[in-house]
This record gives structure tokens, sequence and C-alpha cells, in this order.
């Protein structure tokens, strides 16, 4: 019977419109996807690093930071439109992954996970009965304290009465996915065509301060900040 395989997949396209070419803008001293690559092939319990792209710049870099890249991603899953579960399937199809292995989303743009998280993301998969376990971590405000605004923006009603007279921390801890993990069986995989979140799906927490989600300059200079503070 053959080895079971776990594949770190880090999906890095060249275009992005907020922070442009972030995958390869430097974040204390490497590319940002050099942080993740890293992390990656550090956890012993990872047989491949793969990375998707449309890039050869980013190939090329991906390369030298030791992980793979044995095919191209095509024109349709590059633009703004591709979905990250379109991207999953068409990775699992060029590798020809078999129904018992397993695909771990690992998104760029999450740098401060490191491979204490993803080896805890396997061990969990692998020690309970799921089919999948997906990162989160602590709400950094409740969302019992937001609300939509209507259009004359008067707030009867935007907090209920009795969450309105509670202090904070008396109110139940939220959390929300935080889009640094995402790893799945294949079978699952291939049989919901993509990630969905049921009684299958385990959440893992991961601590606030490493789950900073790079998607503006301010987000990087924030992980920067934490970097460089050892925070």
């Amino acid at each position: 019977m053959s080895k079971k395989k776990v594949v770190a997949l880090i999906p890095a396209r060249a275009g992005s419109k907020r922070l442009s070419n972030k995958n390869l803008l430097p974040l204390a001293g490497k590319p940002l996807i050099a942080w993740t690559i890293e992390a990656a092939l550090t956890c012993d319990l990872i047989d491949d690093v793969i990375v998707s792209t449309d890039s050869e710049e980013i190939k090329r870099v991906a390369i030298d930071f030791g992980a793979k890249v044995p095919f191209s991603r095509p024109s349709y899953l590059a633009g703004d439109c591709a979905s990250t579960d379109d991207v999953i399937m068409h990775a699992i199809d060029e590798l020809k992954l078999s129904s018992s292995d397993t695909v771990m989303l690992l998104q760029p743009t999450s740098p401060l996970r490191d491979n204490v998280d993803i080896t805890n993301a396997i061990l969990q998969l692998n020690s309970d009965l799921v089919q999948g376990v997906v990162s989160v971590c602590e709400c950094e405000h409740s969302p019992l304290w937001s609300n939509t605004l209507p259009e004359n923006r008067l707030m009867g009603g935007f907090i209920r009465e009795d969450i309105a007279a509670k202090r904070s921390q008396d109110l139940p801890v939220h959390y929300r996915l935080n889009g640094a993990i995402y790893a799945y069986k294949v079978e699952f995989l291939r049989k919901y065509r993509g990630r969905i979140y049921s009684n299958a799906i385990k959440a893992i927490k991961m601590l606030p301060e490493k789950s900073v989600d790079i998607d503006t300059k301010s987000d990087f200079k924030y992980a920067e900040f934490l970097i460089e503070n050892s925070l």
C-alpha cells in the first residue's frame, strides 16, 4: 500500500489589486511567499511543498526557497474571478493525487503561521474522525456589538437589548476564519469540488498575533512590526 501523502499547496498568482505584486514584496528581509514556503518545508509531516502560480518570477523565487513548481497555472485560474477551490482542484488533477492524500492550502498572505501550527493541523486531522481542519482565531471585537446600518444611520435595534448592558468580558467568545490553514482529504475535496464547512470539518485555534492576513499596506507593516519585535 502506498504511503498517504500530505501536500502543502501555496497559491500565488501574479496579479493583486490592493497591494501590487504582494507575494514577492520583501517582508523583514525576504519575499512574502518565502515565509510560507519555509514554514512548510520545516514541517516533517509535509511530503511536498507545491506552489501554484502563473508567474515566472514567482516560480523562480519559489524554487530558490526550496518549493516545487511542477506545473503552470492556466490563465483562466489566474484572474480576479477564479476561485481558490478551482485552483485546489486543478492542482489535485495536475499532481494526480490519490483519494487518501491530504492537501493543505497555505496562503502566502499569512506569513506568521509557522511549522508548529502546520504540524498541529496535520496531527489533528490524522487523530480525529474528520475530513478536514481549518484554522480560526478569536475575534478582535465581538460581532455581537456589530450590525448593519440603515441609510439614515439611526441606531434603533443596532445592539440586542440582552447584549447592550453587558461588559465585553462577559460576552461569549467568537472565532473567525483567519485564512492561514485549510487541510482537507482529497476524497472529500473531490466529492464537494472544494472546501465546505460541516461537522466533518474541525477548527484549530491559532493566536491572533499569528493570524495576520496581508491584503493592504497597513497589514504588511503590521506583520513586519510583529516580526521585528518577535511578538
